[in-house]
């Protein structure tokens, strides 16, 4: 029997942009609960973007570097038997933009020396460039993917 739908608060758009995607970022960014030190960094990332790859539209640079970031597909573990196999699925809309933001700011955090709003903006710009850790993510995710379509079958 499958289990019942989970009933998820929406996030509202922020108010500078009304994008979700924009808030979501927010939401993730933020740290101890501090939420205006988070929308400073967003924000000025943002700036920084618009500045370096002189386009205006927010919505269309966040959903360019989304799209290279996000995975369509990975393994999830699945025992069958005795044996555990990796087996390939398809990425959830919503799972894919959890994933991407992850990833995104995971590899911002891992470089360090400089303000986070920096090795954000930076990260933001090579993933707009395809490039950068957060892609190399995804390809490996996918390359994990790829190896193991011979359990694809086990998908449930």
């Amino acid at each position: 029997m499958r289990r019942p739908v989970k009933n998820r608060n929406m996030v509202k758009p922020d108010e500078n942009h009304n994008s979700l995607v924009v808030s979501k970022f927010i939401n993730y960014t933020m740290e101890r609960g501090k939420k205006n030190v988070a929308k400073k960094i967003i924000y000025g990332v943002i700036d920084d973007l618009k500045k370096e790859l002189k386009e205006n539209d927010v919505e269309a640079i966040l959903d360019t570097i989304l799209r290279n970031v996000g995975p369509t597909i990975e393994v999830r573990s699945r025992r069958i038997g005795g044996a555990t196999y990796q087996v390939p699925r398809e990425v959830r809309p919503e799972r894919r933009l959890s994933l991407a933001l992850r990833w995104l700011l995971g590899a911002a955090k891992n470089k360090k020396g400089s303000p986070m709003r920096k090795r954000l903006a930076d990260e933001l710009i090579l993933a707009y460039k395809n490039d950068g850790e957060a892609v190399k993510k995804r390809e490996n995710v996918h390359k994990m993917a790829e190896a193991n379509r011979a359990f694809a079958h086990f998908a449930w």
